[in-house]
């Protein structure tokens, strides 16, 4: 009965290992690496120019105002009278400051 078990065993674990399949590896993360940059592309044409819009017409000029009378010239003013003259002083006088 004991080898029975132990070949059983040997059967079962041998069947079983049989039947084992290594489990897939999942890729991990892509990893984007930039390569050196290509040549610079060519230019492109330039777009064209609009069309410029018509120049309005220019208005018609006022008239010119009447010019004003001019006024009357006042009076010329009193000349007034002159003054006494002063008395003249006796002698020069110098102060000197310490």
């Amino acid at each position: 009965m004991n080898r029975l078990i132990l070949v059983t065993a040997m059967f079962a674990s041998l069947g079983l290992t049989a039947c084992y399949q290594e489990p897939a590896s999942t890729p991990g993360p892509t990893v984007v690496v930039p390569g050196p940059a290509g040549p610079q592309g060519a230019t492109g044409d330039t777009g064209n120019t609009g069309n410029t819009g018509s120049t309005g017409s220019t208005g018609d000029t006022g008239q010119t105002g009447d010019t004003g009378n001019t006024g009357d010239t006042g009076q010329t003013g009193d000349t007034g009278a002159t003054g006494d003259t002063g008395a003249t002083g006796d002698g020069t006088t110098v102060i000197i400051e310490p």
